[in-house]
């Protein structure tokens, strides 16, 4: 048996170095880059809410560009500077730990901001808000969003997202709600399956290890609770990636 660990040490324990903090995958990321473009020579972006930063790498990378990488745990950012730094991009990512609702970035110095997975953090209106200002002109923001894709979810779903996510939306209330804030939904795209088992296929093996050393198994149940959700009621939400770039209209997210 292992020494006693409180719920947030296993839920730690549980996602430390794992992949992925969010469903996605190298293919959605390149191809939600290809629809943000085109974009500078050496574009300016900022990853907002970056993990350990698999999403910064891959920008850097793929655009020539510059990365301010932002996450308030420490643990990740330093994985990602000795990731970029073995990948041979320390020079063009850079991590900043900040928060995600008061980040300190100059205003207009961001040709793409890019948030996978992390804008439910503070909701999706507030981050179209706050983060609107630091766009260049011509400048675009692409993001994924946990949404609803049945207009009648069921007790079980909700019972796991309302606590956390209550504000949680359909795809047309989030291209509304982008449109009435001012700004262009230039395209959206669901996330197959295959994305989320990039995230909950480690994770289901990191608890399953955990368990057979002996970890608190009423922690590690609170864990693998939303890998069971998400088995049981996958079909009624789901993650949307969304283009985005300031001005009214929309042009409707492509499936």
């Amino acid at each position: 048996m292992t020494d006693a660990l409180t719920a947030s040490e296993v839920f730690e324990l549980a996602h430390r170095d794992l992949p992925r903090q969010a469903p996605g995958s190298a293919a959605t990321t390149r191809l939600l880059l290809g629809l943000a473009g085109p974009l500078p020579d050496r574009p300016r972006i900022v990853d907002i809410g970056c993990g350990t930063g698999v999403a910064s790498l891959l920008l850097a990378a793929e655009t020539g560009g510059e990365v301010t990488a932002v996450d308030v745990h420490q643990p990740f950012l330093d994985r990602l500077a000795a990731d970029a730094a073995a990948a041979g991009l320390a020079g063009r990512v850079r991590p900043l730990r900040a928060s995600m609702q008061d980040l300190p970035l100059p205003a207009a110095g961001a040709d793409l901001l890019w948030a996978e997975g992390s804008a439910y953090l503070m909701g999706f209106d507030a981050a179209l808000r706050a983060w609107r200002p630091l766009l260049a002109p011509g400048g675009a923001l692409v993001l994924t969003e946990a949404e609803w894709t049945t207009v009648d979810p069921s007790p079980g779903a909700r019972a796991f997202w309302d606590p956390g996510y209550p504000g949680m939306r359909s795809t047309a209330g989030n291209v509304a709600a982008a449109m009435a804030a001012g700004w262009t939904v230039a395209a959206g795209y669901l996330l197959p399956d295959s994305d989320w088992a990039a995230y909950y296929d480690p994770l289901a093996e990191r608890v399953a290890r955990l368990r057979e050393r002996g970890v608190d198994p009423a922690a590690l149940d609170e864990v693998a609770a939303e890998i069971e959700v998400r088995r049981a009621h996958g079909h009624e939400y789901g993650y949307t990636g969304y283009v985005l770039r300031p001005g009214g209209g929309s042009v409707g997210p492509g499936r």
